[in-house]
């Protein structure tokens, strides 16, 4: 059987890193498995670190189909015409996409138009507003895919509610535990923190990439400067991107306890969300791993696609609401904050399920 795994931005590759090692053992195994790696973005990236795939534990991709442009429309037209040429000259049995970019959808596209068996990680999320290109890009994806993985019995009545059979659903659990499980031991204490003097468990964590928050810049200053003010003496430190990095420091002046940092590698974020005393995010992923290290999590979004870390993790909704976020971080740091439990399955065994399912298709 021959896989081919494609990843749209940095962040998958943290999704499918499991997926690709899992594949390697069944391999190693004697079965009749094997995998290609493709990136629909260029080799010289940003994003992606240098230290990433080693961090990760995997080898680069096979194959870089060299799309990058911002228009989201462009972008899909790109990465349609790049992967049908690929797949063309390179035929797979299957081809497992994640989450719900739209170079995701453009390849998900293609896949079905080649008459290839799709499969799509992190099925079944959504946020039913059908205004974010996201979820458009979700709702493609999973109408056309042959498997659905999902993390969760909630993406399971979702996408059998919206007509998907009950044979191809399965709930395999979620697979950023498994990168989380395998990297824990090896998670490297950032420079950063000996250089401020800051120990474990007496920091808070910022995380922003969240377009619409980013162009808000009124509103997102009202944020950030009640969040640094609900800290107290407690420092915040900020691995920002460019984006929004050019946006904060405008403000960083009025907020005396934020620290904004470079981006770090895999293993020194990992460490600085495990061991942070709490963290304030945009993105689901951070939350999801929140839960997972049982550390409180703020985030700033009036939804998330993976509710089990507000109804069993640790995660809290606050919109983008200034005084939701303060009284919020003001809780954080006075150590008043609910009791948390690990979602089903978030064992570190998804990408063996997906790969026993693989198998066993006929």
């Amino acid at each position: 059987m021959n896989i081919c795994i494609v990843a749209g931005a940095r962040p998958n590759f943290i999704k499918v890193a499991p997926l690709v090692r899992a594949v390697i053992k069944a391999k190693e195994e004697g079965r009749e498995i094997d995998y290609r790696l493709v990136y629909a973005g260029t080799k010289e990236d940003a994003t992606l670190e240098s230290s990433l795939f080693s961090d990760l534990e995997i080898s680069e991709p096979d194959v870089y189909l060299g799309v990058d442009c911002v228009s989201l429309n462009e972008l899909t037209g790109r990465v349609m015409a790049e992967f049908d040429k690929y797949l063309e000259a390179n035929p797979a049995d299957v081809v497992i996409v994640v989450d719900d970019l739209a170079s995701t959808m453009a390849v998900a596209i293609v896949t079905k138009k080649h008459g290839v068996t799709l499969a799509h990680l992190v099925a079944g999320t959504r946020s039913f507003d059908i205004k974010m290109p996201k979820e458009i890009n979700r709702l493609v994806i999973d109408g056309l895919s042959d498997l659905l993985f999902t993390a969760g019995m909630g993406s399971n009545s979702i996408v059998t509610r919206e007509g998907a059979e009950l044979s191809q659903v399965y709930m395999v659990g979620n697979i950023l535990m498994d990168t989380l499980r395998y990297n824990r031991a090896r998670f490297v204490r950032p420079a950063v923190l000996d250089e401020l003097g800051i120990s474990d468990n007496r920091y808070l964590v910022f995380t922003l990439n969240r377009k619409a928050l980013i162009a808000d810049a009124d509103n997102l200053k009202k944020m950030v400067v009640a969040m640094c003010r609900a800290a107290g003496d407690i420092k915040i430190v900020a691995p920002l991107r460019s984006a929004a990095k050019a946006v904060v420091e405008q403000f960083a002046a009025e907020c005396g306890n934020l620290v904004i940092v470079n981006p770090l590698s895999y293993l020194e974020f990992g460490y600085l969300t495990a061991n942070a005393m709490g963290i304030v995010t945009d993105s689901g992923n951070v939350a999801e791993e929140a839960t997972f290290n049982s550390v409180p999590c703020i985030t700033l979004n009036s939804y998330t696609e993976h509710i089990e870390t507000v109804k069993c993790g640790s995660n809290v909704l606050v919109g983008e609401n200034a005084e939701k976020l303060a009284e919020a971080v003001a809780d954080m740091v006075g150590g008043n904050w609910k009791k948390c439990s690990l979602p089903d399955r978030w064992d570190g065994r998804t990408a063996e399920r997906i790969v026993q399912i693989l198998l066993e298709m006929k």
